[in-house]
């Protein structure tokens, strides 16, 4: 495959330190390249099935955010099918929508984090109620006005795209994903909604040291919250923009199809070209920027693109990929991105949360290895 054996072990033992020296609980690691797995190691403990236990390369985790990345791929294929729109209304799609001036927010919007309603509620007793979620989007208000300016939206927005996937195709978007996604990509063992044969095997998310929101907040990423992602029916209700669970090999594997032009290593035709280059195009533009980190946001369609103005690191990419490398990383320090350029892609996966600079350090230590792994 192309790969450095000796910069592959650099990799593991970055990943193994941390659990070593007990800042995390547990961590797995995996690279894929050419379409296949190049190396998987997993190190630590979990409590799995309420039972603390050696965590092994069949652990599961919760992904977090890098669940946003699965949902871009479902809607890119609206896109690619010709369902769905860029400039089309949310509220033509979605009557529900249409409250509170939310009538002017667009699909592209939404799928950009420039819509406007990033604190919008939706308690998680409510996920995976549909009906309670058209409750919520009549109340919900804007924040800002739709593309004035760029906020990460933790959840809100893609329980918007939730939706639009089920208007769309008649199918709930756990089943579209499964269907039209994770099972022509051989991936198994990528759920967004787990099945509850699964749950003995997923390792519970717990807080290593002081519990401390992330900067700025993001309203719904509360302590609290986290620890939500360990009860059944969160993991049930596979919540669009943070409720996948996974390995940390599918996770690899979920990205090579779309750093090889859409195509498996079995030869299964998941996107056209053309479509990943649509959703990995940079839209964002000057007044998107972060307003936490202050630097260009760099947002394709519901992914990040690594970019060539020296921030990579920044998001979640280390200092060595190129420029064109995308992807999306998760609360907790999940980490997943594929490089077209050597395609080389990556998942990491803990169920420890941490400081957010130890987080950090840890994201870009490890995502800089990765991408120097091309002998």
């Amino acid at each position: 495959m192309g790969i450095d054996s000796e910069n592959l072990e650099a990799v593991f033992a970055r990943a193994k330190r941390d659990v070593d020296e007990g800042v995390l609980p547990s961590a797995q690691v995996a690279i894929a390249r050419m379409g296949k797995l190049a190396g998987l190691r997993t190190f630590g403990s979990a409590v799995q099935g309420g039972v603390e236990k050696p965590a092994t390369d069949e652990t599961l985790y919760s992904i977090f955010s890098s669940t946003k990345a699965i949902v871009a791929v479902a809607v890119w294929l609206l896109f690619e099918e010709g369902l769905l729109k860029l400039e089309e209304r949310v509220a033509d799609i979605i009557p529900e929508f249409a409250t509170n001036g939310k009538d002017v927010v667009t699909v592209e919007q939404v799928l950009l984090h420039t819509c406007g309603f990033p604190y919008a509620p939706f308690h998680p007793e409510c996920w995976g109620d549909r009906e309670a979620l058209l409750e919520a989007f009549q109340r919900w208000r804007l924040n800002w006005e739709p593309d004035s300016r760029y906020e990460y939206h933790p959840t809100s927005a893609h329980w918007v795209l939730s939706e639009i996937i089920y208007r769309r195709t008649g199918k709930d978007f756990r089943d579209f994903i499964c269907e039209r996604v994770t099972s022509p990509m051989g991936l198994d063992e990528l759920f967004v909604g787990l099945p509850e044969e699964y749950d003995s095997r997923v390792a519970e998310v717990r807080w290593v040291g002081e519990q401390v929101e992330p900067p700025g907040g993001w309203g719904e990423v509360t302590p609290e919250a986290v620890l939500r992602f360990n009860d059944g029916a969160g993991r049930r209700s596979g919540i669009p923009g943070a409720g996948g669970i996974a390995s940390a090999a599918e996770l690899a594997l979920f990205y090579q199809p779309l750093v090889n032009g859409g195509e498996t290593v079995g030869g299964t035709r998941v996107l056209k070209p053309e479509t990943i280059e649509l959703g990995t195009q940079v839209r964002t533009e000057v007044r998107h920027a972060d307003p936490i980190w202050k630097i260009p946001a760099n947002r394709g369609l519901s992914i990040v693109v690594a970019g060539d103005d020296g921030n990579a690191f920044m998001r979640g990419f280390g200092r060595t990929v190129s420029p064109r490398a995308f992807g999306h990383g998760g609360a907790g320090g999940q980490i997943a991105w594929g490089d077209p350029e050597t395609g080389i892609s990556l998942g990491y996966c803990t169920n420890g949360f941490v400081d957010w600079m130890t987080m950090g350090r840890r994201i870009t230590a490890i995502s800089s290895l990765v991408a120097g792994l091309v002998s």
